[in-house]
Parts: structure tokens; sequence; C-alpha cells
């Protein structure tokens, strides 16, 4: 596939403070990347600077062949861009929203069906300062499809939306992938990213810290698949004297599965041995519990899952 962003070597600082540290990544057609960091990662000014909002200190960026700060003329044209906390004219309504995007464009666009592709054709015609939240992100997402763009930035597009309308979203998301069009994807629902992404790139402190395949991220940081057993503490022991390696608590063990077949070996030992148990359960390691392990946590125990740079605008 067509690399659609290329990114080498990209560098921004604000004075002394260096944001974004000299990082590479494309991005492909016909994919869904997802761009994913904690607080003051660097992850907000590199989306920034891709929609050329913002000018880089160093290295190089191209969308889709251009430089989005000298190019932003030729570009805007060619891009689909959902901010982050979007916003319109309160007393406008979708209906008129989507039809001033579309003559701003040089468009013509099929207004009722642009809203139903995300569910607000029943609202079209209500103001925007009577909409919910929700709304208003599925408002953002339908204006930034109105020009057909070949890669569309959605910054946090979910945020706000109950489930069903959630996976609305998805599908508008997985239809772009269809056509070939190339989603750039910024969220902080872990799962979401690890379901509609391609590729992931994993940013903390202004540098790369994981690229790749969900599975391959996974794969390469997360732990080995476990084996949850309930039942008593001399589980523990046991376990260990046969050369298992057991995590233990108040409610039971856990047990890293190396092989095929461990999982039914474990049991069958356990229930050879007599030792009082009740249950058991299996668990691999989702893209939350590796981004968890790679960017660490805040002081107060809470994971640094955020959705803006903490820089200098």
């Amino acid at each position: 596939m067509d690399e659609v962003v290329e990114v080498t070597g990209l560098e921004k600082a604000y004075g002394p403070l260096r944001a974004v540290g000299g990082i590479d990544f494309t991005v492909h057609g016909g994919e869904v990347f997802a761009f994913l960091g904690p607080n003051g990662a660097g992850k907000t000014t590199t989306v920034e600077i891709l929609e050329g909002l913002r000018p880089r200190t160093g290295g190089e960026v191209r969308v889709l062949g251009l430089d989005p700060w000298t190019e932003l003329g030729r570009l805007k044209q060619r891009i689909g861009v959902l901010p982050q906390d979007f916003h319109y004219f309160p007393k406008s309504t979708p209906r008129e929203a989507v039809r001033l995007y579309a003559r701003l464009f040089g468009e013509v666009v099929d207004e009722d069906a642009l809203l139903g592709r995300v569910e607000l054709s029943d609202k079209a015609d209500d103001h925007f300062d009577t909409l919910s939240g929700g709304q208003h992100q599925k408002l953002g997402v339908a204006l930034a499809l109105v020009n057909d763009p070949e890669v569309c930035f959605l910054d946090e597009p979910t945020t706000g939306l109950d489930p069903r309308a959630r996976r609305s979203i998805w599908e508008v998301i997985r239809g772009l992938r269809r056509a070939g069009k190339a989603v750039f994807l910024t969220t902080h629902y872990l799962e979401e990213a690890e379901l509609l992404s391609d590729r992931i790139s994993i940013i903390d402190s202004g540098r790369l810290v994981a690229t790749g395949a969900p599975e391959e991220i996974i794969a390469r940081f997360g732990r080995a698949e476990r084996l949850r057993v309930t039942g008593g503490p001399e589980l523990v022991g046991h376990l260990r004297g046969l050369g298992y390696a057991v995590e233990g608590d108040e409610g039971g063990v856990e047990i890293e599965l190396r092989t095929r077949g461990d999982a039914l070996r474990i049991l069958e030992t356990i229930d050879l041995s007599g030792l009082p148990w009740t249950s058991f359960s299996t668990k691999r390691e989702t893209l939350e519990d590796v981004f968890i392990r790679l960017v660490g946590k805040l002081d107060n125990g809470t994971v640094r899952l955020g959705d803006k740079a903490e820089v200098p605008a």
C-alpha cells in the first residue's frame, strides 16, 4: 500500500522543552493507524503538525506527498479532520453545517445520507447547542467526511458516545478503510484501538516506545497467557516445587502458560494432588495492559491516560 503519511526524525521544541524528540513512522492508504499516548507525551503536538496547525522544529513530514505547514492550501482539500473538543455555531443545525462545509469544499453532498451514516438523521434540524456531547462528536465526524478525504484525522471520535453510538462510528471507520482511505485515530479507549487498528504507535515523553500491529505489540511487550486457579495458598508451594512460574494471592494462584497443553496438565496435577480448588480461568493480556506497562503510572497510582499534550500553545 502507498504511504500517505511519512514522518522522519520529527522534532518539536518549545524553548527548552522538547515535546517531540525525533520520531519516525508511516501510515498507509487503506489502514487504520492509532496514535496513542499519555498526557504530555507529544501526541497532540504531533497530530497538529500533521494537520498543518503547528510548524515543526526539525525532521520531515509529508501527508499525501505534501508538507502540511507550507502546502496546507493544497492539502486541506484532500484530508478530513475531527479536532478535539469539537464545537460549532450554537444556533446552526447539522444540516446547515454539512451544507456550509460542502460549499466550502466545492462538493455536492447528500446531506441526509451523510447524517444518516453517523446516526444524526433525527437531529438534522436541531440547533447545535441543544445536542448532547456525543451528538456534537457525531456531527464533527460527518463534517470530516464532507470532502471524501483520502486521509481522515479523527481525534477522540467516540468520546461521550453511548456503546451503540460508538459502534456506529466504528462502522464508519471500517467503511473508510474498505474504501481505501487512511484513518489516523487517537483515542483513550484502548480496547477501541485494539479492535479497530491495523497498526499502532505509542508515544511517551516525545519518543515512540512501540509500533506495530496490536497483536504484535501485545506479543512483544505483554506477559504470557496465564491460568488462574481459585484455591488455597498451599497451591503456590506445590506448583513452584514442580517448576511452574506461579504468583499467589488470597484468592488463588496464577500460573504462566509456556506451551500448548500446559493448562490441562496443571489442572490434572492440582487434581491429583488432592489440594482444594474450586474454579479456573485463563487470561490473555490486552493492549491496555501493555500500554500501562509501557507508559507507567502517575504518583497517585492512576493510569496516565490522557488526550492533551501538556505543552504551551
